[in-house]
């Protein structure tokens, strides 16, 4: 019989989050309509951006036509992904990827976004079974579950929740349960 615990870390497995999010996304960016590979005015490359951040939002989250179309909203969203990926100002070292079509060029440039949103979309949806699921248990529960994750699972958990008592495991109990997709999904890329 599977324990509450067991039910959770199926529920967000990789193949049941990242990967279904990841297809998602894959699929919004199949129905973009990409007419260009450069884009060479600033004001163009802004909305051109931020206007597939909108379909691929709209898409993945299965938004309405309602969504809306504040252009500098989903602007002001790519500017947080680039410069994550490409440090300060990366929203115009992305400019220059986008107008000289070099390094991958607009479809990377694309890419990008796309999967960093895949990834938040996949924490967010990951973080809420996992505050559902603690939030469920019973305080002598919440005392009982990283002893259950250690005898499960605890192979697969990383030495820095595991060495000496694994009280950082205790302690981090919920962020250890955040890190355990990724972990799945490295060991599944290693495998395959």
């Amino acid at each position: 019989m599977s324990t509450k615990l067991d039910r959770l870390l199926e529920s967000i497995d990789p193949s049941r989050n990242l990967d279904k999010v990841s297809a998602s996304v894959d699929q919004a960016i199949n129905f973009f309509t990409m007419s260009r590979t450069t884009i060479t005015d600033w004001d163009d490359y802004r909305y051109y951006l931020a206007d597939f951040f909108r379909h691929v939002e709209s898409v993945v989250l299965k938004l309405r036509d309602g969504a809306p179309v504040d252009r500098e909203f989903y602007w002001g969203r790519c500017t947080i992904i680039l410069n994550k990926e490409f440090g300060p100002s990366g929203f115009k070292t992305a400019f220059e990827i986008v107008r000289t079509g070099k390094d991958g060029g607009l479809y990377r440039i694309l890419k990008t976004i796309a999967d960093q949103m895949a990834e938040k979309y996949s924490q967010n949806e990951i973080s809420a079974r996992i505050s559902k699921y603690w939030e469920s248990l019973t305080f002598d529960e919440q005392l009982e579950a990283p002893d259950e994750l250690l005898s499960k699972y605890g192979h697969l958990l990383p030495t820095e929740f595991t060495e000496g008592s694994a009280a950082r495991l205790r302690v981090d109990f919920v962020k250890a349960l955040e890190e355990y997709p990724n972990i799945i999904r490295r060991l599944r890329q290693i495998g395959s």
